[in-house]
């Protein structure tokens, strides 16, 4: 089981990550462009998805595009949720409960990746072998 912290711990280790609160919760962005979020529920989030709003941390999480999105929701439904506020919008939730720490810095790294600078992922990635 994931954490917070643990998502804090990976997100940092990544070249040009910065730790910034906006509306109340964490986000972690590289060069200003945020890549994973702290996203509490909300009221209305709750509201609409009744019995099935899980207790607990929950991760925002940016995605390449649509497509992406679609094959997480569809692929591992347990751990990737999303609401109606993200309709339109490349991002998933994240159960922090239902992840290992290893499976999360995958997703976290990839979600970097999508938002570093090309030249910035690429030496990464180089540096990485």
């Amino acid at each position: 089981m994931a954490t917070l912290e643990d998502v804090r711990r990976i997100a940092m280790s990544l070249p040009e990550t910065s730790e910034k609160v906006s509306w109340g919760s964490v986000m972690w962005r590289v060069k200003d462009r945020g890549f994973v979020w702290e996203r509490p529920l909300r009221k209305t989030d709750r509201e609409a998805l009744g019995d099935a709003a899980p207790p607990g941390e929950i991760l925002g999480v940016r995605v390449a595009d649509d497509g992406e999105k679609e094959a997480l929701l569809q692929s591992e439904p347990e751990r990737f949720f999303t609401i109606p506020h993200f309709d339109g919008y490349p991002a998933v939730l994240l159960r922090l409960s239902e992840i290992g720490v290893d499976e999360l810095e995958e997703v976290v790294v990839d979600a970097w990746l999508d938002r570093a600078p090309k030249r910035l992922a690429a030496a990464f990635l180089a540096a990485r072998g």
